[in-house]
Order: structure tokens, then sequence, then C-alpha cells
């Protein structure tokens, strides 16, 4: 009893300090329960100090892949902004549509499934945050919101990433595979009109939109879906892909030819210029850092092309040994490698070109200055660098917290935790399945990891309460892309991106309430599926 109540302890408390009327910072109240982590793990588990010495330093490793991921977005979008692109890309999409319910779902819904299908790491709302808000839209309203339309396309991720590889420990044929592949979109595919409509509301201020444009937004909606849905029964790399890829096009059309929407001439979320008709050419330079991130994400993440495979070369180029640290080395490809750290099994791992950050975003960043010869990096350089105080405090908070909180995979405090909620549900599993999974990620950060965490636990429930495998596999992964809304990881990261100032309480407040409602949705269909 005492080692559950402690692991429960550091969550309760971090929720607290969080939620709370006077909320605390994520800059204090994730190195605040890290803290209370690594002494309930040293004093309560009783994990040896090496160990647990050894798992902070690779927390403070690890952190560096979110910090260099909000740092590229940061630059790309300033270079973005001191060039003009942003302004000519927002008075093109005014001129396609100003109806702010079609400009969110062209970018906050449409154009971020995609980018989630192309690279996953949170690299979505990084980058539709700041066009939704450059358009005119409140900046905390379009962090939230950006969050939660970053879920449904998780279950596939990059390349669908957390499917066959979050799911590898499972050992599953192939045919399995492809069943919970299929039924996680079916039930994402069923819970995801809600989901986006609770994503509109928590930005738009006239609720009266969302009725005026229901037509709009369904049709959105399922321009994404169904091809994810169809796609889903014959591959599991492609459906987010491919799906927000159809999704685009077919928004933007919707949009264009105001197809489902309000037609209604004042109805406009912000004081704008009347929109001017912007070129192709200009266009096209002026978006040329985003359809370039597609072009170089596409790229590098399909195995096939081969350069995925160039970018993770980990075999060492270079090596030293740093003592009782552990062991340093450096690839071809720039992967860096910390090994046995203070002579333990933990080790760390940063792909330094393979994680979205130099590629794409500075390297685009700086052809954007160079396109538009503008003289501004230094510029770009200052605020990033200025944007970034707090938030890598914060995520080095986190990342140290989650080390500890997922310690050694079978007797971990977040393991401990997943089997006792199993344990108190018994046959009602099928509805509680997603909130293990979504566990996971608010933990992690990511859908692969608690993938890769519980998809054994969620197998062994499964087989002992005699409920079909694939399914609670599916309701797994369902339940680790709901948990992208919630994951302290990303909303610290667009909040950085936005420069919102201690609102990740705020925040997490109002994404957890989505997500009752999308784990409710979508354990109600996995107790009729099971």
């Amino acid at each position: 009893m005492l080692l559950l109540i402690s692991a429960y302890l550091p969550v309760a408390i971090l929720i607290y300090l969080m939620t709370k009327k006077h909320s605390v910072a994520a800059s204090k109240a994730l190195p605040l329960s890290a803290l209370i982590a690594y002494l309930v793990v040293l004093f309560v588990f009783d994990f040896e100090l090496r160990l647990v010495n050894a798992s902070v330093i690779s927390g403070l490793l690890l952190a560096l892949t979110p910090i260099m991921i909000i740092a590229g977005a940061i630059f790309l979008f300033r270079c973005m902004e001191v060039t003009g692109a942003l302004g000519i890309i927002r008075s093109w999409l005014n001129h396609i549509s100003s109806n702010p319910i079609a400009q969110l779902m062209v970018v906050g819904w449409a154009f971020a499934f995609l980018i989630e299908g192309a690279s996953g790491f949170g690299t979505p709302a990084a980058i539709a945050a700041p066009i939704l808000v450059g358009l005119g839209f409140p900046a905390l309203r379009v962090a939230i919101a950006c969050l939660v339309f970053n879920t449904i396309p998780v279950t596939f991720g990059a390349v669908g990433t957390p499917i066959w590889f979050g799911l590898a420990l499972t050992e599953l044929t192939p045919v399995l595979l492809q069943d919970v592949a299929w039924k996680s979109a079916l039930i994402n595919s069923v819970a995801a009109p809600f989901i986006v409509m609770a994503a509109l509301a928590l930005v738009v201020e006239k609720k009266i939109q969302l009725k005026q444009n229901w037509l709009f937004i369904v049709l959105s909606t399922f321009s994404c879906t169904l091809p994810y849905l169809m796609l889903s029964q014959v591959s599991v790399e492609f459906p987010s892909l491919v799906g927000g890829f159809i999704g685009l096009i077919i928004t933007l059309l919707l949009a264009k030819y105001n197809i489902g929407l309000h037609q209604r001439q004042n109805d406009r979320h912000c004081s704008v210029q009347i929109p001017v008709q912007v070129s192709m050419p200009i266009l096209l330079k002026a978006s040329f850092p985003l359809w370039g991130t597609i072009l170089l994400l596409v790229v590098t993440r399909i195995p096939e092309l081969g350069i995925k495979n160039l970018l993770q070369l980990t075999s060492p180029a270079w090596g030293v040994s740093a003592g009782p640290l552990g062991d340093v080395s450096i690839s071809a490809s720039l992967v860096v490698k910390l090994e046995r750290i203070l002579q333990t099994p933990i080790s760390w791992q940063h792909n330094t070109l393979y994680v979205p950050s130099i590629l794409p975003f500075v390297v685009l960043g700086c052809l954007t200055l160079w396109l538009f010869k503008s003289s501004s990096f230094a510029n770009a350089v200052s605020h990033t660098k200025n944007s970034m105080k707090k938030p890598v405090i914060a995520l080095f908070g986190a990342l140290v917290f989650v080390n500890m909180m997922m310690l050694t995979e079978e007797y971990s405090a977040v393991s401990l935790i997943g089997r006792h909620l199993a344990g108190i549900s018994g046959q009602y599993w099928g509805f509680f399945a997603p909130f293990l999974g979504a566990l996971g990620s608010f933990f992690s950060g990511s859908a692969t990891i608690s993938n890769l965490t519980f998809a054994g636990v969620q197998q062994t429930i499964a087989s002992d309460l005699q409920l079909n495998v694939t399914t609670i596999l599916a309701l797994q992964s369902v339940g680790a892309a709901m948990g992208n809304m919630v994951c302290i990881n990303n909303i610290v990261a667009v909040t950085s991106i936005l420069a919102l100032q201690n609102s990740e309480g705020y925040i997490l407040k109002r994404s957890i309430l989505v997500l009752l409602l999308y784990g409710l949705i979508a354990g109600t269909i996995g107790m009729v599926l099971t």
C-alpha cells in the first residue's frame, strides 16, 4: 500500500500545483515534482542511488530533444515574421476565406494532421499555433485548441511509428497488428467530430458559429479521417500522412468555394484589412518555410528513400571515455550517445539531424532569410534565446520527473499505477484502457513511448480477463494519442512558442476536460468491441 500511495504522490502534487486556483508555473512545479519523485524512488522504492542518479542525468540529457525542437520552431517563425512571409500567408488565407472556422480547420486541423503524419515530436502545434495567432486568434485559446486538434493523427504519428515500433514488444503477427491499426482508426474516426467541435469551441467566442458552419466542420473532419480509416486497413505507415494531405486539399477547396460555410460578410473574428489576392509566385516564396518543412520531413521519414537510415547511423565515428560518467561517441550522422551512465545499463542518445530542429527548422529559417535578402539573423537568434529561458528549466524538470516515474519498466511507479487501475476495473477494463494509454503519454510526451511502456501490460490484462487483445491494444493506441493534449512537454512547448507566461495550469485544466470526453467516447466504443 505504501508503494502505491508513493507512486501516486508525485503525480497528485504536480496536477495540484498546476491546476489550483493560483497555479504554479511549470518552470517551478516540474522541478519540484521531479525532486519529490526522486526522493520517492530512492527512499520508498529503494532503488540503488547510482541507478537513480544515472536516470537523472539521462533525463537532463533527454530534455535536449524538446528544447532543440522548440528553439528551432521559434527561430523559423521569427524568420518568417521579420521577412514578411507570415503576413503574405495571412493575406492569402484571408483571401481563401475570412471565416474563422474555415481558417481554424485549414491550419489547426488539416494542415497539422499532415504535419503529424510526417514528423510527430509535437511539431504540428509548433507550426500551426503561430500561424493562427498571426491570423488574429487569441494565443491562449489557440494553444489549447492546437493541443486538442493534434490527437487523432497521433495514433499513427510519424509514418506509423507509434504502431509498428511502439507495439513491437507485443510480438503481434502482421495480420493482428493491422487489426489493431484499423480498430484504432475506427475509434478515432468516430470520436473525431466531437473532438474537433470541442477544439473549435475553445477558440471561437460566438458558439453560434459552430452551429452555422457545422456542415463545413463535418466535411473537413471526415476529409481527413475517412482516407485515414481506409488506409489503416492496408498500411500502418501512411494513414495520418496521406489522410492529412487529402484532407488539406479538400478543406481548402471547401473553404474557397464556401461549401458548408456561413457566408455573412461581417462574420469576422478580428479586425483585419480587406484581403488582397496573392499571386502564386509570391505565395510559393512566402510559404517556402512551410512546404519546405513538409518536403524535408517526408523525405527524411520514409525509409524507402534511404535518407532516414543515413540520418540515424549509430556506428561511432569518434568515441572517448568520460570516466565514471560513461562512454561518449558521435557517429558520422551526428548521433551523439552516452552509454553506461555512472556504470549502469542506462544510456542516452540524441539524433541531431533526425530530430526536427536543425533539419528542417534552422536550415529553412536561414534559407528564408536568404530568399528574402534579410539581414535579421541576429534578431532571430536573440529572440529565440530570450524565449527559451523558462522553457529550458521546465523541460529539464519534466524529463527528470518522467525518468523517475518510469525508472525500471516492470517495477516503475507508472507501471504500478497502471496495474492498480486495471485491478479495480476488472471486466470493465475496455472502458478504462484508453486512460492508461493517456497516462503514458502524459508522463513521457510520446505516444510511441506510451505504447512501448504499456502495450505489454495491456496485453497481459486482456489475456487474464479474456478480452479481445487487438481491441485492448487499439484502445491503448487511442489513449496514447489522446494523452498528447495533456502532456506537460507539449504544453510547455506550445506556450513557449507563443510566448505565453505561466499559463500551463490553465491549459492543462481545460485540456483534461476534453480528454475526459475523448476517453468516454473511446471507452464506450471499447466496451462495445470487447
